[in-house]
């Protein structure tokens, strides 16, 4: 089935879609930091999922606002330090252990 849409609707939705920050990929080169911050990165996801809980609820718990949440979430992780993120991970599991190698 096609749908046509008009060029005022295209424009529109194309307005809407200018400012879209979607999930950032980890590069197939990465370095061992990058590595680890990504799978310190999925556990952020990993806890939202199972816990079913809202980036509001996540943001509570952890006390920050919602949007740096929504950056961790989705692996937009350039303004946050190794450090901060161990440090708010372990806010929702205080029994994380590091591995190192």
């Amino acid at each position: 089935m096609k749908i046509k849409l008009s060029s005022a609707k295209i424009r529109e939705i194309s307005k809407k879609l200018e400012n879209f920050q979607g999930t950032k990929a980890i590069s197939k080169n990465a370095s061992p930091l990058e590595k680890f911050r990504f799978d310190l990165q999925q556990k952020f996801v990993i806890y939202k999922l199972k816990n079913k809980c809202t980036q509001k609820e996540m943001a509570n718990k952890l006390e920050v606002d919602e949007a740096k949440i929504s950056k961790i979430l989705n692996h937009r992780l350039d303004e946050f330090s190794t450090d901060r993120l161990i440090t708010l991970y372990q806010k929702i599991d205080p029994n994380l252990k590091l591995e190192v190698g």
